[in-house]
């Protein structure tokens, strides 16, 4: 089963939208968690077990695993999701962006190391830096949009349209990602939740594409508005910090269910 079609019987299985972002702080655990080796996999897999069912898909960011040296606790992590919920695919969020070889083994890294079904991608070193993740044709490519920050307008507004024609340069990626770079069927796009304006108009350009929408909850995107300007398409609704760490004592596992399923509620009232 491809990840698009992984993703798409999850959502209707759960009837969600929802992404579950695993951003794991150990600052921020629990304190009967403290001093453990195994802190992060423990916390992390709890609120996996807690939500599986009110999501569409979880969102490891590798960042909070490498950090602390703990990428074997993610390994563990991505393995415990396929094997106790089988069917909930796994984007892995690193944001990669090589050429030639040395993006061929960040590939390895994410589908066969951590045995992810999707992998963010960082496209702006062009189509080359793109291929190699298309070699699996089973796996989800997220490639870097329109993002969440304030100062993704830096570079991602500039007008790249020439000849008297105006074209944004997320909307020349999010071309490229539909047209030719798009082979396979296997490219979606991260468009931030905190720009609902220019996720409606990356989904003009893209028709029905997967789109990744991290920036609710915690950074303050809106629920309705996300919803109605993606709508048309595939769509994960990404929710961090705000899920995770909803509780701080030894039902924080409850907590993040409860703040998932009210989150889950809410993207479906506006679908």
């Amino acid at each position: 089963m491809t990840f698009t079609q992984m993703l798409a019987a999850a959502a209707q299985k759960n009837d969600s939208l929802l992404c579950v972002g695993l951003d794991p702080d150990p600052a921020k655990f629990p304190a009967h968690l403290h001093g453990r080796a195994d802190a992060i996999y423990q916390f992390c897999a709890a609120i996996v077990d807690a939500t599986a069912d009110l999501v569409c898909t979880f969102k490891p960011q590798i960042a909070y695993f490498a950090a602390r040296r703990a990428e074997d606790q993610l390994e563990a992590l991505i393995a415990h999701i396929h094997e106790r919920h089988p069917g909930i695919p796994v984007v892995l969020d690193a944001k990669r962006g090589d050429i030639g070889s040395t993006a061929e083994q960040y590939a390895v890294e994410a589908f066969e190391r951590f045995r992810a079904d999707a992998l963010t991608v960082n496209p702006y070193m062009g189509r080359d830096s793109v291929e190699p993740y298309l070699a699996w044709p089973d796996k989800g490519v997220f490639l870097l949009c329109r993002t969440s920050n304030a100062g993704g307008s830096d570079l991602q507004f500039l007008d790249v349209g020439g000849s008297g024609t105006q074209e944004r340069l997320y909307e020349r990626v999010a071309r490229l990602a539909a047209g030719e770079w798009n082979s396979s069927g296997q490219i979606g796009l991260v468009v931030g939740a905190t720009f609902p304006a220019e996720i409606a108009r990356v989904r003009e350009i893209v028709g029905d594409m997967p789109l990744l929408v991290p920036g609710i909850g915690a950074q303050g995107g809106d629920i309705a508005a996300t919803v109605g300007a993606a709508a048309g398409g595939a769509l994960l609704i990404n929710s961090s910090r705000a899920i995770l760490y909803a509780g701080q004592d030894e039902n924080f596992a409850a907590a993040a269910r409860r703040v998932a399923e009210e989150t889950r509620t809410a993207i479906n009232r506006y679908r």
